[in-house]
C-alpha cells in the first residue's frame, strides 16, 4: 500500500512502491491532465510538482513521494486560471496542446521560485519539449508574467 496526497487529497493506493507516479496519478487516482511523452524523462510532458518543484512523473517511483505535497496541473487552481494559464491564452501559445500541461507546470515552478527570471534562467530551467515550436511564443507569456510579477 501507498500513500499519496495530490493536489491535497489524500490517497491510499494498492501499487508498488516502484510504480511510476504518471501511472498512479492517471490510472489509479484518475487526473488525466499529466500526459504521457517519452516515459524517460526528456520530454517534460509528465511535469507535476513535488514540494513544489517541478518533477518527470514518469520516472519517479511512488514510494519515494510518499511524503511530499504533489501537485497535479489540476491541482493548480480551484478557482479558475492560473495567471500563467491566462497568458498562454493572451499569448497564442498553444497549438497541439499536448505538452501544454507539463510545460505550465514547469513554468509555475520556476515563475514560484524566481518570479523575474532571465532568458537563460527560463531556458536553463525548462527544458520541456514542444514538438510544434511555440517556444517563442512561451518565451512572450514568461516576460509578460515576469514584468507582472505574476505566475
Amino acid at each position: 500500500m501507498v500513500r499519496l496526497k495530490v493536489n491535497g487529497v489524500v490517497h491510499t493506493l494498492d501499487v508498488e512502491e516502484e510504480a511510476p507516479l504518471l501511472w498512479v496519478i492517471r490510472d489509479e487516482i484518475g487526473l488525466t491532465g499529466t500526459k504521457f511523452g517519452c516515459g524517460i524523462a526528456q520530454c517534460g510532458a509528465c511535469t507535476v510538482h513535488v514540494n513544489g518543484q517541478a518533477q518527470r512523473s514518469c520516472v519517479t517511483p511512488v514510494g519515494s513521494v510518499q511524503d511530499a505535497e504533489i501537485t497535479t496541473i489540476e491541482g493548480l487552481s480551484a478557482n479558475g486560471l492560473i495567471p500563467a494559464q491566462q497568458a498562454w491564452i493572451d499569448h497564442q501559445v498553444p497549438q497541439c496542446g499536448y505538452c501544454q500541461s507539463g510545460m505550465l507546470m514547469a513554468v509555475s515552478a520556476l515563475l514560484a521560485a524566481n518570479p523575474h527570471p532571465s532568458d537563460e534562467q527560463l531556458e536553463q530551467s525548462i527544458t520541456n519539449i514542444c514538438r510544434c515550436g511555440t517556444y517563442p511564443r512561451i518565451r512572450a507569456a514568461v516576460r509578460a508574467l515576469a514584468a507582472t510579477g505574476e505566475g
